[in-house]
């Protein structure tokens, strides 16, 4: 398998999770309410799992926030070694050195 392959197949996995796999848990939680019928175990039982397509949804929300703050936090490391080993930021001209 080629690297471009193995990516397309990663990317279409974690679309496949992050998107359609909340959406089929929240539609089947529609679903247990509507053939179930309004009582109480058909209500709470279709919350329940409207409740755990929306915990899916969260949880893969909270965790890309986390792994953009990684990639913010690298940049900043490897911006301080530039700075430790040229004494400049990497976005300031070499002219501005003092």
């Amino acid at each position: 398998m080629t690297a471009t392959a193995s990516a397309e197949r990663q990317s279409l996995t974690l679309r496949i999770v992050r998107t359609w796999l909340p959406v089929v848990v929240v539609a089947a939680g529609i679903a247990v309410m509507a053939f179930r019928g309004f009582d109480d175990v058909g209500l709470e039982g279709g919350a329940g799992i409207i409740g755990a397509g929306l915990s899916v949804w969260l949880l893969n929300q909270l965790h890309r926030i986390g792994v953009d703050g990684d990639a913010e936090r690298y940049e900043e490391d490897a911006a301080r070694d530039f700075f430790d080993r040229h004494g400049r930021w990497p976005d300031e001209p070499q002219a501005a050195r003092g």
